[in-house]
């Protein structure tokens, strides 16, 4: 084509595409973890066949986990985001003691976002107290020194002296909670692979003197001419 280089050729265009898209495919046979955790449930078996999208195992980081403490409604009058808190579980007892923070507040009670909300249309004045959500972020390196598994129980203490700061965050406190870039490194290998093609293929088409009008062109050598003697037997 004409006014094209070898990489901007419509034809090599769409080979890119098509050998990027081979890369992808062969690469995903292989199923990087977004995280490094522990197998906590698993749905397939060895030798099984398995589809886009389909769920294959379930996998905890141990090392994010965070404790859910649901406080009565009458308990976060005074409780704000930042402040201290203790936590101890019933798996290592008060012998170890957790420092924590809050990091947030639940958008409604859990009644709320249940099933099926409870409803006070036939005049049920009967008072039950709400409980609300409160996330608390654990120290890291007491976690990685005393792990916890998912579902234990726990106890918190919050120090609700400081009480001065909003009691809900205006901004977001913290980044997204997982985030992973294993994926994102696959296409960049395959892009890296198909400009090492093209610029292989472009070194050959200049040394062939088939590059576009006015590009450099390599000298080929003339060969070397050969001329009759009357020396040796014929």
């Amino acid at each position: 084509v004409a006014n094209t280089t070898v990489a901007t050729n419509p034809k090599v265009q769409s080979a890119a595409a098509a050998v990027h898209a081979a890369y992808l495919t062969y690469a995903r046979t292989i199923l990087p973890a977004p995280v490094s955790g522990f197998v906590a449930e698993r749905d397939v078996q060895l030798g099984e066949h398995v589809s886009p999208g389909m769920p294959l195992m379930s996998v905890v980081p141990l090392n994010q986990v965070w404790v859910d403490a649901n406080f009565k409604e009458t308990q976060l009058t005074n409780m704000r985001v930042g402040q201290s808190v203790q936590l101890t579980s019933d798996l290592y007892g008060s012998g170890v003691v957790y420092r924590g923070r809050v990091i947030g507040f639940g958008a409604g009670t859990g009644s709320a976002f249940s099933l099926l909300p409870p409803q006070n249309a036939t005049g049920n004045w009967i008072k039950i107290v709400q409980r609300v959500p409160v996330r608390i972020a654990i120290d890291p390196q007491q976690l990685a020194a005393h792990p916890l598994q998912v579902g234990l129980s726990m106890r918190a203490y919050v120090d609700i002296r400081h009480d001065k700061s909003p009691r809900l965050p205006e901004v977001a406190s913290a980044g997204p909670e997982a985030a992973t870039h294993v994926f994102t490194s696959t296409s960049a290998r395959a892009e890296r692979a198909i400009r090492r093609i093209i610029a292989a293929n472009a070194a050959g088409a200049a040394n062939l003197g088939l590059g576009p009008p006015g590009s450099p062109r390599a000298a080929v050598p003339r060969p070397a001419r050969l001329v009759a003697t009357d020396r040796g037997p014929y």
